[in-house]
């Protein structure tokens, strides 16, 4: 069975459990190909911290200051890498090589960045194209690593480069996936394939740190495999064992791209939405699993499945939102008050989670980070009162969960446990039940509800 697999960087930052739990565990040494995340906080190196936005080395050159020396602390910290998986069987003194040479090529193309920027011509592509390059060290250095441990093992290894570091050939990043494929007897191999994937339509441009799993989906999607395969440091499950406890939870089992749909729009992502579609359109089968625990089977996603019996698959949410309530006496009766609001939305590139309406109001909610005080203004030019405040939102997802009672019991949740619901939402298909309330009281709706309904 061929399948295509992706490993994430905190489980690549644990080597030996990828090597003991994925790699050799089920002993199917072939047909297998694996899409590798750089090791954990290495792109945050190269780029900026993804949670505290602390400047990397792209930040720096961005802002014309220092550069190279956040960049020679990353070739430090590559060789440390090196030094780590030394007992695995990584040759050191060939590894630092391999690390050394990624670097010194990146420097010569991030040097001519920084004359092109200098000359005054400012242009986001030469920005975009460093920002490419960086991230390329991150997934060119960690399938590296676990190629060559894994050929020093004997088994039989082929390195996928899709960074194209020495290739200059202009091919999108389909085609030099293709090009990486079509000479190797999948039957005959594993393959380790780097995150990032060069292309001349600059695969960070739309997907930015999403890019892995965008190139793991191409890959799936070109390849077909039986199956395809996330490994992540945990199991996608019923409820945030961080939140509710880890005895309080349980693996999904089973669901469908829709839900994962669901979960990717209030930030809990089995995959990025943009990744997903091929899959689902391929009719490709998503397996979300545990690294630490390989015996479990995980969570499968497909498109068709739906629960066999009524219920909550995953409960979860988000504290980092904003509601927008946008006010006017005269949309009653008013056609095109709706449009108008959206229009301006649209304008200011700004999407909505939620939304609802009255006859005189209409409710919309962002995430914050979205937020545009330059929307408000506009809003407030069209209408008599503009509004907004934080809040979080909790929500109710499953493939079936059509039932008498469900909204009731949720609520009766929600009020004994002291939380005011500010408002509340389901479409039709009753795949997502949603609340908005105070954002302070997140950790606790989201208790309430698990041990009401979860």
């Amino acid at each position: 069975m061929l399948t295509v697999e992706k490993i994430g960087g905190t489980s690549m930052s644990a080597l030996k459990e990828v090597i003991d739990n994925i790699i050799y565990y089920d002993n199917q040494l072939t047909g297998r190909v694996f899409v590798v995340s750089a090791f954990s906080g290495v792109t945050n190196l190269l780029l900026e911290n993804k949670k505290t936005k602390a400047p990397g080395v792209y930040h720096r050159l961005a802002n014309g200051e220092d550069f190279r020396t956040a960049l020679n602390e990353v070739t430090t910290y590559l060789k440390e890498l090196n030094k780590q998986y030394e007992y695995l069987g990584l040759d050191i003194a060939e590894a630092n090589e391999v690390v050394e040479g990624m670097i010194g090529q990146a420097l010569v193309y991030l040097d001519s960045a920084v004359t092109m920027l200098a000359s005054g011509y400012l242009n986001e592509g030469i920005l975009l194209a460093a920002r490419e390059i960086l991230a390329s060290i991150g997934e060119g250095h960690s399938a590296y690593v676990l190629a060559s441990i894994l050929q020093a093992k004997g088994l039989k290894v082929d390195l996928i480069d899709l960074a194209g570091s020495s290739d200059s050939r202009p091919l999108t990043i389909s085609e030099r996936i293709k090009d990486a494929f079509e000479a190797i007897d999948l039957s005959q191999t594993i393959c380790i394939a780097t995150g990032y994937a060069k292309g001349t339509e600059g695969i960070m441009r739309e997907f930015d740190r999403g890019y892995s799993e965008v190139t793991f989906s191409k890959i799936a999607e070109i390849l077909k495999p039986q199956e395809a395969i996330i490994h992540k440091e945990y199991h996608l499950s019923t409820a945030d064992p961080g939140l509710v406890g880890l005895d309080n939870v349980k693996p999904v089992g089973n669901t469908n791209y829709d839900i994962a749909d669901q979960l990717a729009d209030v930030g809990m992502e089995a995959i990025h939405p943009k990744a997903a579609k091929p899959l689902e359109m391929a009719g490709i089968h998503l397996r979300i699993k545990n690294t630490f625990e390989p015996e479990h089977p995980g969570t499968l996603i497909t498109k068709d499945y739906v629960s066999k019996i009524k219920r909550v698959e995953v409960i979860t949410g988000t504290d980092q939102q904003l509601l927008i309530d946008i006010y006017d006496p005269l949309m009653t009766g008013n056609v095109g008050s709706d449009l108008q609001i959206m229009q301006l939305f649209f304008n200011h590139g700004i999407s909505y989670t939620f939304k609802t309406t009255s006859a005189n109001s209409i409710t919309i909610v962002i995430w914050e980070s979205d937020f545009k005080q330059e929307l408000i203004g506009d809003l407030q030019r069209s209408f008599e009162k503009v509004s907004y405040e934080p809040v979080a939102m909790v929500c109710l997802l499953g493939t079936n969960m059509d039932q008498p009672g469900l909204l009731a019991k949720a609520a009766t949740a929600l009020a004994k446990a002291d939380i005011n619901i500010i408002s509340t939402g389901v479409a039709k298909g009753k795949v997502n039940i949603q609340f908005l309330i105070a954002r302070e009281q997140f950790k606790t709706a989201i208790v309430a509800l698990n041990q009401a309904v979860g």
